[in-house]
């Protein structure tokens, strides 16, 4: 399994290649496609900012390596997986701008994928790494959203 990162690349040239040889009904009417700035920004956002907070904390952003500190603050206070959030807010925003039917069967599939083969590891390995007080932020902050 590729990384998120290749996983998210992977992901939009399906999403791509789908809207142009099988597209579907139209999704959205032309004039409502600006609204895919909305997730696409809320995506790029969300990423940033945890990739900052991941930094300040003295932590790595790389889901196999260890985590050396356990990021509870800014935007995770909304969400365990910001990042893979962020990731699935991109894709979100550009079905919605290519404006077809079939890609987002990708975005589907590219968050369950995410949530089996990233986040469940990682939940696991937190858990290990910092016992009850992952635990707490568990019970308190929901995976997703």
């Amino acid at each position: 399994m590729p990384g998120p990162p290749k996983l998210l690349l992977l992901a939009i040239g399906a999403m791509v290649v789908l809207a142009l040889l099988l597209p579907g009904p139209a999704a959205l009417p032309p004039a409502f496609r600006l609204l895919a700035l909305i997730p696409l920004g809320a995506g790029i956002a969300l990423n940033l900012l945890s990739d900052r907070a991941f930094r300040l904390a003295g932590t790595t952003v790389k889901p196999l390596l260890p985590s050396t500190a356990l990021v509870t603050d800014g935007v995770f206070r909304l969400t365990r997986n910001p990042m893979y959030l962020g990731f699935v807010l991109l894709l979100v925003g550009l079905w919605l701008a290519l404006s077809a039917l079939t890609p987002g069967l990708v975005v589907v599939l590219f968050a369950v994928l995410i949530d089996r083969y990233f986040i469940e590891p990682e939940e696991e390995k937190l858990s290990w790494t910092f016992g009850d007080a992952y635990q707490a932020y568990r019970d308190r902050v929901r995976r997703w959203i």
